[in-house]
């Protein structure tokens, strides 16, 4: 069965920034940046970019691109025992990640209805936890299902279904050449109006005036590792399936360099629009910006809904912003889907728009939870072992497995051969030694907090029911994937490059 490929390396290029630009580009990176010192927090985060970020992903390109093969696949090819790592990665993220990130994709879509009439009322903290998600007051108090939610979760599958049974070319690869250039255009619509608003300036400044005092701190450096590390999709298996449909001659380290430099870009490009948003806010009301700024969820949710209802033309500026949201989400979402897909028609021959169909009507099923009125909650101790457990484990493994057990200098050389950016010996010394170290003390110090404490305040039960037993069940599906035997040659075949196989 003959492997798809991209239709163009524009194509490949847009859906990699597609994939790594999702919502925490848009809500999180502009409150890192406000929190860890303002224009000072680019000197950690830019030095994670150049010594963990594009060296990962220029690891994961090349992965996927001489092994040739979704992340079971390649590893597989590297060594069959190592098979269940790339089973993990695409499990829990399908079955973990992707659940509950569709669901807020869902209250993107809701909020963007919202915003035309500014349906929030002028209580936009009290309509979104008390009307909208109606929450529980511990997770297992699961309630009903919230209406609103659940419709909008329809769509969002729905898309994501329609996108990925097209197939690479056309599906994956023309969605993203629609949504990309929509997301950059809207950003900039966002960014330049929100500046013409009094007190924008005051937002700015709190967003990027330098406070180098706070780098002294070593939680702004990890943090800016953890940021680099989620924001580029690393771990997720997604660019290695995503670089196994690259032809032969791709220029891999140029596009790695691009996709970073893009993703980070558009962050901090996106932040202007967010705090002179927060700016405006915070003068029309006669507050302090500390006052009015929130992270995350609340950032989305609360404030940005609650400025908008305070100016003029608001509802237009708001519908633009949760519109930016969805397009965001649905990019990252489907490359989520794709890592999965790709990996399941590897090793089964299953034919690909049955395997699709399959997976997205049992992700919606899976999805449902969160629709809930303990969804928020689940939602939020799920992610939390996922994205600080999971992802930062398969991280650390990638770099053991192909550095110290497979032969680092066969990805090197392929790499080298057709890229314009030459991978030296510093390479090898970042992948071995430093990111693995970085990683691991992120790791350490997560370990360290969860004993000392549950986390954010949840019971021990619903710690370890929702969070420690969703990680721990991917893990064992993922070996028994491993286990189940090979439908296809392709595990067999050696990659593009070295045809030695450990």
């Amino acid at each position: 069965m003959k492997r798809e490929q991209w239709k163009s390396q524009l194509g490949f290029l847009l859906a990699a920034v597609g994939s790594a630009i999702g919502l925490g580009n848009i809500w999180r990176f502009s409150y890192m940046a406000y929190s860890y010192g303002g224009g000072a927090f680019l000197i950690p985060y830019v030095t994670a970019l150049l010594t963990a970020g594009i060296p990962l992903l220029i690891l994961e390109f090349a992965i996927g691109h001489e092994r040739v093969g979704s992340a079971p696949l390649a590893y597989a090819k590297i060594s069959k025992k190592w098979e269940w790592l790339g089973w993990w990665a695409v499990i829990f993220v399908m079955f973990g990640i992707e659940l509950y990130y569709t669901v807020i994709i869902a209250w993107c879509m809701d909020f963007f209805v919202l915003s035309f009439n500014l349906g929030w009322g002028e209580d936009p903290n009290s309509y979104f936890f008390k009307d909208f998600l109606a929450l529980s007051d511990k997770p297992s108090a699961i309630g009903q299902i919230r209406t609103p939610i659940f419709a909008a979760l329809v769509v969002v599958w729905f898309m994501n279904w329609m996108i990925l049974y097209r197939g690479i070319q056309r599906g994956v690869e023309l969605a993203n050449k629609i949504f990309m250039p929509l997301l950059f255009v809207l950003t900039a619509v966002l960014v330049g109006w929100a500046l013409t608003l009094e007190g924008a300036m005051e937002g700015i400044k709190a967003y990027l005036t330098p406070d180098f005092s706070k780098l002294s701190n070593p939680k702004v450096w990890i943090d800016a590792y953890s940021q680099i590390f989620f924001t580029l999709s690393l771990g997720f298996g997604i660019m290695i399936a995503y670089a196994s449909y690259l032809p032969d001659k791709t220029n891999i380290s140029r596009n790695a360099v691009l996709t970073a430099f893009i993703n980070s870009g558009y962050s901090l490009f996106a932040g202007f629009a967010v705090f002179s948003v927060l700016g405006f806010m915070a003068t029309s009301q006669g507050k302090p910006i500390s006052e009015v700024v929130s992270q995350s969820i609340g950032l989305a949710f609360v404030a940005y809904p609650k400025a908008v209802t305070l100016m003029p033309g608001g509802n237009l500026f708001g519908a633009i912003f949760f519109l930016c949201l969805v397009v965001a989400g649905i990019s990252s979402s489907v490359s989520i889907i794709e890592a999965f897909t790709s990996a399941v028609v590897d090793k089964f021959a299953l034919n690909r728009k049955k395997v699709v169909t399959l997976i997205c009507t049992l992700g919606f099923i899976g999805s449902i939870v969160f629709t809930t009125q303990a969804g928020l909650l689940w939602l939020d101790i799920v992610d939390h072992f996922l994205t600080h457990y999971g992802l930062v484990v398969v991280g650390i493994f990638e770099c053991i497995i192909v550095a110290w057990l497979f032969k680092l200098k066969i990805l090197r050389n392929h790499v080298n051969k057709i890229s314009t950016l030459k991978l030296g010996p510093w390479w090898d010394f970042l992948i071995k030694y430093f990111v693995p170290l970085v990683l691991g003390v992120i790791l350490i110090g997560d370990i360290y907090n969860e004993l000392r404490q549950p986390y954010g305040g949840y019971s021990w039960l619903s710690i370890i029911i929702i969070g420690r037993d969703w990680v721990l069940l991917t893990l064992v599906a993922a070996f028994w994937m491993a286990l189940r035997p090979w439908k296809t040659e392709h595990h067999k075949a050696p990659g593009r490059g070295d045809k030695t196989i450990v």
